[in-house]
C-alpha cells in the first residue's frame, strides 16, 4: 500500500511538472492582442528616432509586419540595452527585438526565433588617425556599448583586450560614434549594421576607415522568455512567409544595399 502510494505521489508530481511547464506563450500574446517589442531606439537603422520623432527601422518595420499577419498590435517599448534580459524577464515586453546577437551565454537566459540577420563586429577608427590595422591600436583607447555583444567579442579575445589602455562604455552606439568623432576614444568596436549605416549617413563618408579585421562574425535573432518557443516558433513561420512571397526583401531594400538577411538559410528547418 505504501510502495503504491508512493508511485501515486509520484505521477502526481510528475504530471504537475508537466502542466507547469506547458507553453501558452502563443495562445496568451494572441489572446492580449498586443505584442510589446522592447527596442534600442539609438540604434540605426535597426531601431530610431527619425526627425519627424518617430520611431523607425528595420526591426520595426519588420515587426510591423510580422505582428499584422499575427492579427495583433506592435507595441513599440524603447529599453536601457543594459537592462534588457530584466526588462524581458520582468514581463514589461514580450520580446527583445533589436538586433540582439545570439549567443550561448543569452541562449541559455532566453529562447529565440531563428537567425534573421548577419553581422559582424567590426573597428572603426578617423581617417586622419595614423591607424591601419588591429596591430597598431596597442596602447589606445577603445569604445563601444554597455550590454552589447561587442563586450562579449572583447572578452573572448583577451590579448586584444590587454593591450588596450582603457576601454569607455557608451550607454548606446550613436554616443559612442560621436565619442570618436570627437577624439574621445581611438578606436571604436561595433556592429557592421550599425557603423556602416552611420557612415553612410554622414556628409563625408571618408572621414572613417573600417579597418581590415573583423573580430567576430554573428548573426540576430528575436528573444522571448525562456521556454516560450511556441511565440518564437509563430515568429519563424511568418517571417519565413514575408521571406518567401518578397516582402522582406522590399522591407530589405529599404535599409539596405546588400541582402543581409538568413531567413531563407533556415526556413527548411524552421517549419511546421
Amino acid at each position: 500500500m505504501k510502495k503504491f502510494a508512493a508511485m501515486l505521489m509520484a505521477a502526481l508530481l510528475l504530471l504537475s511538472c508537466c502542466a507547469l511547464a506547458e507553453d501558452t506563450s502563443l495562445t496568451d500574446l494572441l489572446a492580449k492582442g498586443t505584442l510589446v517589442m522592447g527596442f534600442d531606439e539609438a540604434y540605426p537603422p535597426m531601431g530610431f528616432v527619425d526627425e519627424n520623432g518617430e520611431h523607425a527601422g528595420f526591426d520595426i518595420d519588420l515587426a510591423r509586419e510580422v505582428t499584422a499577419r499575427m492579427g495583433v498590435e506592435l507595441v513599440l517599448q524603447p529599453i536601457s540595452w543594459d537592462a534588457k534580459e530584466l526588462e524581458l524577464n520582468g514581463g514589461n515586453i514580450d520580446c527583445i527585438w533589436s538586433g540582439l546577437t545570439i549567443t550561448e551565454e543569452r541562449k541559455a537566459q532566453m529562447t529565440f526565433t531563428m537567425p534573421y540577420m548577419a553581422n559582424e563586429q567590426i573597428l572603426v577608427v578617423m581617417a586622419d588617425s595614423g591607424i591601419a590595422s588591429q596591430a597598431d591600436l596597442a596602447g589606445k583607447m577603445l569604445g563601444t556599448q554597455a550590454g552589447s555583444a561587442s563586450v562579449d567579442v572583447l572578452d573572448a579575445n583577451p590579448e586584444f583586450k590587454d593591450s588596450l589602455a582603457e576601454i569607455a562604455l557608451s550607454d548606446d552606439f550613436v554616443a559612442a560614434l560621436m565619442d570618436l568623432r570627437l577624439g574621445g576614444i581611438d578606436v571604436l568596436l561595433i556592429d557592421s549594421v550599425v557603423g556602416n549605416y552611420y557612415i553612410a549617413q554622414q556628409d563625408d563618408p571618408s572621414a572613417f576607415v573600417v579597418l581590415p579585421e573583423v573580430l567576430q562574425a554573428e548573426e540576430y535573432g528575436i528573444a522571448v522568455r525562456k521556454g516560450e518557443q511556441a511565440l518564437a516558433d509563430a515568429i519563424n513561420q511568418q517571417l519565413i512567409a514575408i521571406a518567401e512571397d518578397g516582402t522582406l526583401d522590399t522591407i530589405r531594400a529599404k535599409w539596405f544595399a546588400n541582402d543581409v538577411t538568413t531567413v531563407a538559410q533556415y526556413a527548411d528547418a524552421c517549419k511546421k
